[in-house]
């Protein structure tokens, strides 16, 4: 056979085997394209096309884990600043309270444009560059005020009973996910236990991309210094898988960290640990875990429990053991978060909560005999008060004018008061940490224990 006939044969032979497979996945895609051509046509009232497109989407990933979802347009930028710790914006956190209400300042972060122009909590934002947003929901608000850094954006806000007009100049906020237990006068955060600097304490908000280098700028300054430490990973959903491995690998010299396997339980990867530590080994060390401790969370905890390594102190973690991928859609303006692995703890164990698991069932990371400590309602109130105040001043400021302020009025008007005066409440800023925090102050009483004979041995030398 001449080879130009040879050739032809095998061109299409590949042109016929992906006329094959594009006709497969064009025909569910055909399908879903008719099925909105239809309603378009049909349905008896006019439906948005993305709203459709949307439904569809949630309705293929609502037959998979609850971790496997759709990420439309307007969520995938959040989520990328998320994972990224940085947007490029004012610097402020809002709310809506309720639907048509405007959307109120909660706090300016600190060192963003928006404290230095004067924004200050409880701000209402009534008109973004002269049009009027005051019934607009939150999402459309928060689009109007984001933009390009350098840029300007302004503001008037409602304070009190009057209206303010604003120009706020856009930079790049950063988000921080490694904070200390409080700030000091310069707002910078002091990464000691007020009431035992001694201690040293560090609190991960989430694992992402700065995640790793803000740890190790954190420990390196830290520079041992201390007679133990406490990583808080309370209130911690997770984040990257590799940024997890790293901050375990920070605390040990060797060992198994995690373990993942694909569908069908494909062994896919082993994390172990590497020589070298940024906290000596002979430093006592502490975990704090809650219900809302999950992913990346669990697998600091799990692999820091089983090397032996820390005390795990607090509640429950959630029980999330899988790992999740982002795989863009529409050129990168969408994605799927598609689950495609679990992961194992170093004892082999995978922690995943299954949809009817029950209390008695084996998921999620336990703290240790002896140092589980569960928080009620009043506990995590005041706790996660303190957590808003100390990460936010300006919150703490506006609360403390109020009560100020509120007294104040009080003495002047007693004749019109329905009810006697209260004092104000005292600030959870100076609040004392360990009684406001029972998991804490059990973090610091099983630390001490172990430090106590390291230094009775030191003293006896001496």
């Amino acid at each position: 056979m001449p080879s130009r006939n040879l050739n032809i044969i095998i061109i299409a032979a590949c042109l016929s085997a992906l006329c094959y497979f594009v006709q497969r996945r064009a025909k569910t895609a055909m399908m879903v394209g008719d099925a909105l051509e239809m309603i378009d046509t049909f349905y008896v009232d006019p439906v948005d096309h993305d709203d459709l497109l949307i439904a569809a989407m949630d309705g293929m990933t609502s037959k998979l884990d609850e971790h496997s979802e759709f990420i439309p347009r307007d969520a995938y930028e959040s989520f990328q600043d998320s994972i990224n710790q940085e947007f490029a914006g004012i610097g402020i956190f809002v709310e809506q309270p309720e639907p048509g209400e405007p959307v109120r300042v909660v706090t300016p972060l600190v060192g963003s444009p928006a404290l230095r122009a004067g924004i200050m909590p409880g701000d209402e934002i009534v008109r973004v560059d002269g049009q009027d947003v005051s019934k607009m929901e939150l999402q459309q608000v928060s689009a109007r005020l984001k933009g390009q850094v350098g840029t300007s954006v302004r503001l008037s806000v409602r304070r009190n009973d009057g209206t303010i007009d604003l120009t706020v100049r856009r930079g790049r906020i950063e988000l921080e996910s490694v904070i200390g237990s409080y700030r000091d006068p310069e707002n910078r955060w002091v990464y000691r236990l007020r009431e035992d600097p001694s201690i040293a304490y560090v609190r991960l908000t989430g694992f992402g991309d700065k995640t790793v280098s803000e740890l190790e700028r954190v420990l390196k300054e830290l520079n041992n210094d201390f007679a133990a430490l406490i990583l808080d990973l309370r209130g911690n959903g997770g984040g990257l898988l590799h940024a997890a491995v790293d901050v375990s690998n920070m605390f040990l010299n060797t060992g198994r960290i995690v373990s993942t396997k694909t569908r069908g339980g494909e062994l896919d990867d082993r994390f172990n640990a590497e020589p070298g530590t940024l906290v000596d080994l002979d430093k006592p060390l502490a975990v704090l875990i809650d219900g809302n401790s999950a992913s990346a969370s669990e697998i600091v905890a799990a692999c820091l429990q089983d090397n032996q390594r820390s005390a795990i102190v607090g509640s429950r973690s959630f029980g999330k053991g899988t790992v999740q991928n982002i795989l863009p859609l529409q050129y990168g303006r969408s994605a799927l978060r598609l689950t495609i692995a679990r992961y194992y703890r170093p004892n082999g164990e995978n922690i995943h909560r299954k949809q009817d698991a029950s209390e008695s069932d084996q998921w999620g990371v336990t703290p240790d005999e002896g140092l589980v400590v569960e928080l009620d309602e009043t506990s995590l109130r005041r706790l996660a008060k303190h957590w808003r105040e100390a990460s936010y001043p300006s919150l703490a400021a506006s609360r403390s004018d109020q009560a100020t302020k509120t007294a104040d009025d009080t003495d002047g008007d007693l004749l019109n008061q329905d009810q006697p005066a209260m004092p104000p409440e005292k600030s959870s800023d100076h609040a004392s940490e360990l009684s406001i925090d029972p998991q804490l102050r059990r973090a610091v009483e099983h630390l001490r224990e172990q430090i106590r004979p390291a230094r009775a041995v030191a003293a006896a030398a001496a």
